[in-house]
């Protein structure tokens, strides 16, 4: 691991210090979601500062608030659908402006991100349907499906995952290529990872896996295929790249989701990354592993959108 990434690494992992509190934070029910959406909109604009020549516009798309992240001579018909993380309870499309921004800078290709329906107000399958909407309005306004990426973080990579599975129920045209970075698939928490990686997570408080995935889930099925793609049908999907840390509680809900399609016939490349954490690659270039994974997430869009 470079000495970058091991720094990111402790900064991660003993953020509570430098917060003040001698004590890692723990996620349960009694956490206050107005405050986790709060704190993650606040530590996003201070993480991720804007980057020259992105600009940022409404989209116009009338269900819910979508913006355009363009990157100022980009091509106009080609574009990424990316759904933001945020554990379901939070985030949105302005506080991941400059995340995807980063993103789009390095890929070349103008981004819609989104603010689909949030838990526990909005349990699953709502944020699959919103998805599923917004893709469908962007195939409405011209764009070709063969032309479109869905890229996504996290709880939002999981998103994208089960939005293709709800399109290709509803024979909506897939998109060319999907490229998720630690993705949520199994909402049943039953990865070995989520004890094993435990202690090595430096990203993932203790209790917010089931905190949060619980509250997506709500009453429904945590095995729905539109709630846990793991448990879907993947023939016919996309060529697909997951990009994962081994330190992480999440790394089993991405190999066993790239084991699955590659076994249905999909194009799935999946890299598990040494000492590396939740989301990394999107950090580029802050350490050399990350541009190295975004590098390679770039690429495989590109050899996958059709000219």
């Amino acid at each position: 691991m470079s000495t970058k990434a091991k720094m990111m690494h402790y900064t991660m992992k003993y953020r509570h210090l430098f917060k003040g509190k001698l004590r890692p934070e723990m996620i349960d029910k009694d956490t206050s979601i107005a405050k986790l959406r709060q704190d993650c909109d606040k530590t996003a604009e201070r993480f991720f500062k804007p980057i020259p020549g992105i600009d940022f516009k409404p989209s116009g798309y009338p269900g819910f608030y979508g913006e355009w992240i363009e990157l100022e001579g980009a091509p106009q018909e080609k574009v990424v659908l990316y759904f933001h993380g945020g554990g379901f309870v939070m985030g949105n499309a302005r506080s991941h402006r400059n995340i995807v921004g980063n993103f789009v800078k390095h890929l070349g290709i103008k981004a819609l991100a989104f603010d689909y329906r949030l838990a526990p107000e909005h349990p699953a399958p709502a944020a699959v349907n919103d998805s599923t909407a917004i893709y469908s309005w962007l195939l409405e306004q011209g764009y070709q499906p063969e032309k479109i990426a869905f890229a996504g973080d996290s709880a939002g990579g999981g998103i994208a995952l089960a939005t293709l599975l709800k399109c290709k129920d509803e024979g909506i045209p897939l998109p060319g290529v999907c490229a998720v970075f630690s993705p949520c698939t199994d909402m049943t928490i039953s990865g070995e990872s989520h004890k094993t990686r435990a202690k090595a997570d430096p990203c993932t408080p203790r209790g917010a896996n089931e905190t949060y995935l619980g509250y997506y889930v709500g009453s429904g099925d945590p095995r729905h295929p539109y709630a846990s793609p793991l448990f879907g049908d993947l023939s016919g999907l996309p060529p697909t790249i997951i990009q994962v840390g081994d330190n992480e509680t999440l790394r089993d809900d991405s190999t066993r989701f790239g084991e699955k399609a590659k076994e249905a016939g999909v194009d799935v490349q999946l890299k598990i990354w040494k000492g590396m954490f939740h989301c990394f690659p999107l950090l580029a270039p802050m350490f050399p592993e990350a541009t190295e994974a975004l590098e390679e997430v770039c690429q495989f869009i590109g050899k996958n959108l059709k000219n």
